[in-house]
């Protein structure tokens, strides 16, 4: 099934709207606010799927010529979390997606451990689509990663930092300053990733470097009282205050553990000091 979604369109209300017809591809995605032209630019991911996995063209306005083309998957550059539209900031203006999604066969198989045991089933077990999409919403808002109003967690950005992603070698180093820091036997919390890298959980570290959930809150700013990766608004916050406490956050990671944090989201107006 091939879908052209106008970028404006709010991508829950189109994840939901797959679900109901029985289109799979991007029911792990669910519960992500923003909008359907956003989704390409980082690469959007959650539970074993990525925006790009269910793309198969994105048109876009190129503002240095002022013409409009229709890009394809290489053309894109997908990465995790990154694309030609995340390295080339100012030039691209997504119009529309074009989705190519599967038909439900009530055989989508689950990717992610936590949506799995929320089902209580096996990875390898099928599900369907109406299922996930719930036990993806249920995490989601058992983290603070759902809009609600009622809930003070969940006025974020979602995850800050980037999961580092690591060669062999630059793994091991980082495993030996885990074992010098937290003793022999200790290792860092890691996935399987792409291109034969190695994913460290950023939260991992985060909570390991002495920031657990709910740190802060001296300016405004504070962690997640549900999850180390969510820099939250508590109310008083300003953009300074989160640059304060995210630059604190990777500064003490990288001191402590050689590994530098990359932010997730997009800064416009003002500038992120990396780490040299």
């Amino acid at each position: 099934m091939r879908l052209d979604v106008a970028a404006g369109h709010d991508w829950d209300h189109f994840v939901a709207w797959c679900v109901e017809r029985g289109y799979a591809g991007v029911e792990a995605l669910s519960g992500i606010p923003g909008s359907v032209g956003a989704t390409p630019i980082q690469n959007v991911g959650a539970y074993g799927q990525t925006v790009a996995d269910s793309i198969a063209e994105v048109r876009v306005l190129d503002r240095v010529r002022g013409d409009i083309y229709v890009m394809d998957r290489d053309a894109c550059r997908f990465g995790y979390r990154t694309s030609i539209f995340k390295e080339q900031p100012n030039r691209w203006i997504v119009v529309s997606v074009r989705f190519v999604l599967q038909p439900d066969t009530s055989t989508t198989f689950l990717r992610s451990p936590e949506v799995a045991q929320r089902l209580k089933l096996a990875e390898v077990d099928p599900a369907p689509l109406a299922d996930i999409r719930e036990a993806v919403l249920g995490v989601r808002r058992d983290k603070g990663m759902v809009l609600d109003d009622t809930d003070p967690d969940s006025v974020s950005v979602g995850s800050f930092f980037v999961n580092p992603m690591l060669d062999e070698r630059a793994f091991l180093k980082l495993r030996r300053r885990v074992e010098s820091h937290r003793g022999a036997g200790a290792t860092p919390l890691t996935s399987l990733g792409s291109d034969g890298l190695i994913k460290v959980h950023a939260w991992w570290l985060i909570v390991q470097a002495g920031f657990e959930c709910g740190y802060g809150d001296q300016e405004g700013i504070a962690l997640s009282t549900k999850h180390a990766l969510v820099l939250t608004n508590r109310g008083s916050g300003t953009t300074a205050a989160v640059l304060k406490l995210a630059q604190t956050i990777a500064t003490t990671v990288y001191e402590q553990f050689g590994v530098i944090l990359e932010p997730e989201p997009v800064f416009l107006g003002v500038d992120w000091r990396p780490i040299s």
